[in-house]
């Protein structure tokens, strides 16, 4: 068992727009954490309306007046301190409002969804934020291929809500960028690549102490793998960590280890990583990625940069 210094839920945000990978990167995070610790929730059960309704009404669920948003405040707030929640249900194959759930917080709260950064008092209730934000042409493409085999539309259909939505991820979904602590970005590499060989761009901002990597860079052979200190779009300065799609096992296990050795707390789950959505492939950078994320659910829960 992990030490734990804190005597309240550990909670991780993951926001992004639709099919960004917010619930493959949730589920490896809890397989790492381990599943039975930990409670994880869809923010966007708290639409306010079904599929009919927001036709009819001309909102999207992007919006947030199309979302319980003040709801999913104080459910925030209770699961913080311990409490149970009655969470709402969103059927996202029929499009309808189904029975709440009764939810009980476990050691670990992982909060994924469109909207989770809306307010002032949701995010500080977060002890991590992330934010997902791949290539566009990937991201349409993980749409396109989620909801034609999982929710029951047709291509036309999805490239279509995608056009009508067009103004709303950057009105709604975008401007949460900001607060993330990590932001996550998937890309195809120049040469090309199945998802299982993405590259990702980690933009390190320093509201988390993150992990020292300069041991990682000590030899001339880290091929693979890019630290840099950079700009952000808004000019303040973060780290950038870059790791190729194509990095060898070796190199991977490297910084693997390195940072299982910062968390020895949770080293018995070492197994749990990289495995693509809907795929037998294991991808070392998302694993890398969702490694990184869970350093720092154990590091809050120790009380090493709690809020």
């Amino acid at each position: 068992m992990m030490p734990k210094i804190l005597d309240r839920p550990i909670i991780l945000g993951v926001v992004g727009d639709s099919a960004t990978g917010k619930t493959t990167l949730s589920a490896g995070v809890a397989k790492i954490l381990g599943e039975d610790r930990c409670t994880v929730i869809c923010t966007d059960d708290y639409h306010a309306f079904d599929r009919v309704e927001r036709a009819k009404n001309g909102i999207s669920a992007l919006d947030p007046k199309g979302n319980y948003i003040d709801i999913l405040g104080q459910h925030l707030r209770a699961l913080r301190r311990g409490e149970p929640i009655l969470k709402p249900i969103y059927n996202h194959d029929g499009g309808s409002l189904d029975r709440p759930e009764y939810v009980k917080p476990r050691d670990y709260i992982i909060m994924e969804g469109l909207l989770g950064y809306t307010t002032r008092e949701m995010r500080d209730c977060y002890d991590v934020k992330i934010y997902l934000d791949p290539e566009e042409d990937l991201r349409v493409k993980w749409k396109v291929n989620r909801d034609t085999t999982k929710r029951g539309y047709t291509e036309e259909q999805v490239l279509a809500s995608l056009e009508k939505r067009k103004a709303d991820s950057p009105a709604f979904i975008r401007p949460q960028r900001t607060f993330a602590d990590i932001v996550i970005r998937f890309q195809t590499p120049e040469k090309g690549g199945d998802d299982a060989h993405l590259d990702v761009r980690h933009i390190l901002r320093p509201t988390l102490p993150h992990p020292d990597f300069s041991p990682l860079f000590e030899s001339a052979n880290n091929n693979g793998l890019l630290l840099e200190l950079a700009r952000d779009v808004d000019g303040k300065p973060v780290d950038v960590l870059e790791i190729d799609g194509g990095i060898s096992d070796e190199h991977a296990t490297k910084i693997q280890n390195l940072l299982w050795d910062l968390i020895p707390e949770a080293s018995h789950l070492r197994d749990q990583l990289g495995q693509v959505d809907g795929s037998s492939s294991v991808s070392n950078p998302l694993a890398l990625t969702q490694l990184l994320v869970a350093f720092h659910m154990v590091k809050a829960a120790l009380g090493v940069h709690a809020v």
